[in-house]
C-alpha cells in the first residue's frame, strides 16, 4: 500500500485506511474553487512502523463551503504520521478544518506532526481550524499547530515597487502559500 493518492473535491474520498505493519500511504487531497466539500477521512496505523504523509489544499470563495475532518489513530508503536493543509479563502467563504492525532495506550516511539495554514483574501472569508492532540503513550513526539492570516501588505509592496501589477501580486503570493501542496500532486 506504498502509493499516492491525489483527490479532487468532485470525486468521492475514500473514508477510511488500515495500514498495517510497514505499510506506508502518502496522500494529497485537492479541494477545487467551484465546489462546496465535507468530508470525514479516518486514518488508522494499526501495525508497527507504519507510516502516512497526508497533505491537503483548498481554496473557496464567494459563499461556498469546505470542511474537511481528519482523524489519524497511532495505534501500534514506531508509526509516524506527518499532516500539512493549506487553505485560501475569499469572499464569505467558510473552511473548517477539525484534525485529530490519537495516540493509543502502548504507542510507543510514535512521531506525529500536524499544521494548517490560512490565507484570508477577504474581510468576509472565515476560517476555523482546530488540530488536537489526544496522547495515551509515552515516549512520543508529537506537534500540532494553526495560522490564519491575510496577504502581506510588505510583501505586495515589494513586488508592487519592482513593477508587478497589484493583481498579479496577489496571485503570485496565492500561487506560492498552496505550491508545496499543490506541487505534490503533479
Amino acid at each position: 500500500m506504498d502509493n499516492t493518492l491525489c483527490i479532487a473535491g468532485r470525486d468521492p474520498v475514500p473514508s477510511l485506511f488500515r495500514l498495517e505493519a510497514g505499510e506506508a500511504l502518502r496522500m494529497t487531497i485537492i479541494i477545487p474553487e467551484g465546489v462546496n466539500f465535507e468530508h470525514a477521512l479516518e486514518i488508522h496505523l494499526d501495525g508497527p512502523g507504519a507510516s502516512l504523509d497526508l497533505a491537503g489544499a483548498w481554496r473557496c470563495s464567494s459563499d461556498e463551503r469546505v470542511r474537511l475532518q481528519v482523524t489519524v489513530r497511532h495505534n501500534a508503536p514506531g508509526c509516524t504520521s506527518t499532516q500539512l493543509f493549506k487553505g485560501v479563502v475569499g469572499g464569505t467563504a467558510r473552511a473548517e478544518f477539525d484534525g485529530l492525532v490519537y495516540v493509543a495506550p502502548g504507542a510507543f516511539k510514535t512521531e506525529a506532526r500536524q499544521q494548517s495554514h490560512s490565507l484570508l483574501l477577504s474581510e468576509g472569508a472565515f476560517c476555523e481550524a482546530r488540530p488536537q492532540l489526544e496522547i495515551y503513550a509515552d515516549d512520543v513526539v508529537c506537534s500540532h499547530g494553526a495560522t490564519t492570516g491575510y496577504l502581506s501588505p510588505e510583501e505586495l509592496f515589494y513586488m508592487r515597487s519592482r513593477g508587478i501589477p497589484e493583481a498579479q501580486a496577489r496571485a503570485m503570493q496565492v500561487e506560492a502559500f498552496l505550491a508545496p501542496i499543490l506541487n505534490r500532486a503533479l
